[in-house]
């Protein structure tokens, strides 16, 4: 042990005894010190034992410490004890007078109650005064029968003595006064750390409460990953992706966690937790958790910490959002617009034929009549195409069958059927793409998403340009990107592209037609394969829609 953590066991024990006893500890030093001489003296110096004054000192010395034990200082003032070291002095008097010829420096045992008074609650100038007077009047008496011609030790002990005492006590009381303020500093800032204390379990609390009462998931992780803060709707989550069957609490990558087909497990790379760990931003992120009629529609969002000077990386905060209901609704609505759309492909395709049997027939017709036939033709051509969309889009969010595909060959396939239309608008095509370029994709559906895309970008390059689609492999993921130098659209409008139903001013006033369902089915499939899509333009410099797809680890000898 290091001696301050002594001192503190000293004064802790010193603290638990009673008033009798702590006096009698404070006299003990000076009694063993006298009770050695009584005991020595008769062998060493015999004379001692026959002189009245020091064999007075010793009997007071002795009744001194027999009070300590006798006295009830309980019931006394606090400062009553302190009689026992003045009286101390006075024996000590009376046994220096007695022993001088033999023990002249006994004077220096004044010591003893200069450190008791010093150190006591006694009023600085009362200690102050008495730690002088007491060695000078132990000092005095030998002093004055020496007169007129004292040795030099008896004027040491009247002059320079009291003075050292004097000292002794001022560095005491220095010292003591130091300590208390230092005491006191500790205890102001004791109580500081405690108010802060009770006012982050306040706040702890009051974050935990809302934590547990809003409807939405909550999980923080350090930079390693591991867990800092949940809250109960997240327990909730938690307990609903825990297999039916697992005995021990699941560890996270045990968690039924899975994909935006309801079926196909999610890697733990791509679990929402993992995703923000590794640094990502992101938000609707959309996963499902657990399996059977408990299973639920999650979107995630997750958003760096940053710590320290630097701002490096800290953690994440997740959040988890219920969104089972609103997935619900919008698979409902999507069935209702397929049954809709269904119902109306009958009617159409009756409509058409037989304008298309009067147009063709052998009948006369009148320039007039044949005028408004074209017009209700091309009108029930427009419905159909219009109906054809809403089935599309109805079918993109159907479940999508992955197997391993060429996005090469996708995209050949694609360029290839949008030729004549490139021709009819005179925009040129080019193709920056590795082959073979392999993918676990749904090759319908994929394929479906590219003729969007390229359609799109040609359908929008009025009066010539080029559409430029380019793909490559980049850590683990498929980026394929289709450019044209067509109008572009502003920052507003490029934030809204994917929205069904949404259509730029320059088309509508350019009369492009179309009905704004392409690119958020393609979205929608995109989505599906477990990718995302994004769009940059700016207006008269053309568009860039940018697709991420997992990719499939290369093989060798692999025939597509």
């Amino acid at each position: 042990m290091t001696e301050q953590p002594l001192l503190r066991t000293a004064a802790r024990i010193f603290r638990k005894l009673t008033p009798r006893a702590r006096v009698a500890v404070c006299e003990l030093p000076l009694t063993l010190v006298v009770g050695g001489l009584f005991v020595s003296a008769p062998a060493l110096w015999p004379n001692l034992m026959q002189n009245g004054l020091f064999v007075t000192g010793i009997l007071m010395h002795g009744i001194l410490f027999l009070s300590c034990f006798l006295v009830p200082w309980e019931r006394l003032a606090p400062g009553a004890s302190l009689a026992i070291p003045v009286l101390d002095l006075v024996a000590l008097a009376f046994t220096r007078s007695g022993a001088y010829g033999s023990l002249p420096g006994l004077v220096v045992l004044a010591l003893f109650p200069v450190i008791w008074l010093s150190a006591s609650g006694m009023r600085t100038r009362s200690s102050l005064i008495i730690s002088f007077l007491g060695p000078l009047i132990i000092a005095l008496p030998p002093f004055i029968s020496h007169l007129p011609k004292p040795p030099s030790s008896d004027m040491f002990s009247v002059i320079v003595l009291p003075l050292v005492m004097f000292a002794v006590a001022v560095t005491i009381r220095l010292s003591g006064s130091n300590a208390r303020i230092q005491q006191q500093r500790v205890r102001q800032r004791d109580q500081a750390l405690r108010q802060l204390l009770a006012a982050s379990r306040d706040r702890e609390m009051l974050l935990g409460t809302i934590l547990d009462t809003i409807d939405v998931g909550i999980v923080a992780v350090d930079s390693k990953g591991e867990t800092l803060l949940t809250n109960n709707q997240q327990k909730e989550f938690h307990r609903v992706a825990t297999p039916s069957r697992s005995g021990a609490a699941p560890t996270r990558d045990e968690l039924l966690i899975f994909g935006q087909d309801r079926l196909t497990p999610l890697p733990p790379e791509k679990s929402p937790t993992q995703r923000a760990v590794q640094g990502e931003t992101y938000s609707d992120y959309l996963v499902w958790f657990g399996a059977g009629a408990e299973q639920r529609a999650i979107s995630t969002a997750a958003r760096s910490m940053k710590y320290g000077v630097d701002e490096g990386f800290g953690g994440a905060v997740i959040v988890f959002r219920d969104v089972t209901d609103v997935v619900q609704a919008l698979a409902a609505k999507d069935e209702l617009v397929a049954n809709v759309s269904h119902e109306f492909g009958s009617p159409l395709t009756s409509i058409l034929g037989n304008l298309d049997l009067v147009l063709s027939g052998d009948e006369k017709l009148s320039d007039r009549a044949r005028t408004r036939l074209e017009v209700a033709e091309r009108n029930a051509e427009r419905l159909r195409a219009l109906v054809d969309d809403l089935l599309m889009s109805a079918a993109a969010v159907e479940s999508i069958h992955l197997r391993r595909t060429d996005v090469a060959g996708l995209v050949e396939n694609s360029l290839v059927s949008a030729h004549a239309q490139a021709d009819f608008a005179n925009v040129g095509l080019v193709a920056d793409v590795p082959s073979p370029l392999w993918a676990d994709a749904d090759p319908l559906r994929l394929g479906q998403a590219l003729d969007n895309l390229v359609s799109n970008a040609i359908k929008y390059s009025p009066g010539g340009g080029r559409v430029t689609v380019r793909a490559a492999r980049n850590d683990g993921w498929i980026q394929l990107e289709v450019q044209d130098t067509g109008m572009g659209m502003t920052t507003e409008e490029t934030e809204k592209i994917f929205t069904r139903f949404f259509r730029t001013g320059a088309a509508r006033q350019a009369a492009i037609p179309g009905v704004g369902l392409g690119l958020s089915i393609t979205k929608s499939i995109v989505e599906r394969h477990g990718g995302s899509i994004t769009c940059t333009s700016k207006p008269g410099r053309g568009s860039t829609f940018t697709v991420s797809l997992p990719a499939t680890p290369p093989q060798e000898n692999v025939k597509a």
